[in-house]
């Protein structure tokens, strides 16, 4: 046998051990304790939070592009919020943006509770497109969502306006619990979703990536405008 490589016998994958897979993934880098609060506070709400590997997945994003200033979109009770932090520059500011004050109360609360300096993430309650319709031109690392399917669209585009060049996008709920996958779903929230995820793939100067964690997690980079030859 060569030197580092792996003799194994390929068979059938079944549907459960994928999904074993998948649940293994899920669960494979621990949450922060603000984060699993948060989780427990969401589901004590009625509320569906993002998954732990999507979750994750925004940490290493943040982390990987030494995110300083960010913004996410449907912010609820945190548990995006503290992943994000987790992985973003330390002096970074994050700009949480939810419909309920209420819900933004509770992620205060947990962000006190477990000593995250107020002066990281600043908290707006309000219609999240005219939120966003206010901030400054390029002038954000990464913007996050999680928002209405129905209005995806929109704020996506809301979002690569306030991007930077170079900068990330991230949208969840992007397989919309799995119909997105199915040609025969014909249901308006699914041709929505769908249809936004296919203009964004064919938007000039983005280079996108859908990833399976979660409920799905569109990831796009804004490209930076060429060098002139």
């Amino acid at each position: 046998m060569e030197l580092g490589s792996v003799s194994r016998t390929v068979g059938a994958v079944t549907p459960a051990a994928r999904i074993a897979s998948w649940s293994y993934a899920e669960q494979f880098i621990p949450e922060s304790e603000a984060a699993r609060q948060a989780r427990a506070a969401a589901q004590e709400l009625g509320l569906v939070p993002i998954s732990p590997g999507a979750a994750q997945t925004l940490t290493l994003l943040a982390r990987l592009s030494r995110a300083k200033v960010v913004v996410e979109v449907g912010a609820g009770v945190g548990v995006a919020s503290f992943a994000l932090l987790r992985g973003m520059d330390a002096n970074g500011t994050l700009t949480s943006i939810d419909s309920e004050n209420d819900r933004l109360q509770v992620a205060r609360a947990i962000a006190k509770r477990n000593n995250l300096k107020a002066q990281r993430q600043r908290l707006i309650a309000g219609r999240p497109l005219e939120v966003l319709g206010k901030l400054t031109d390029a002038a954000y690392d990464l913007v996050h969502l999680d928002v209405d399917p129905l209005e995806s669209g929109e704020h996506i585009e809301q979002a690569l306006r306030v991007l930077r060049p170079g900068g990330l996008l991230t949208l969840y709920h992007a397989l919309l619990d799995d119909r997105v996958a199915q040609p025969s779903n014909l249901d308006d929230d699914t041709l929505i979703v769908r249809e936004t995820l296919e203009a964004v793939r064919e938007l000039p100067g983005l280079t996108s990536l859908l990833l399976p964690v979660g409920d799905g997690l569109l990831v796009t980079v804004k490209d930076p405008p060429a060098d002139p030859a």
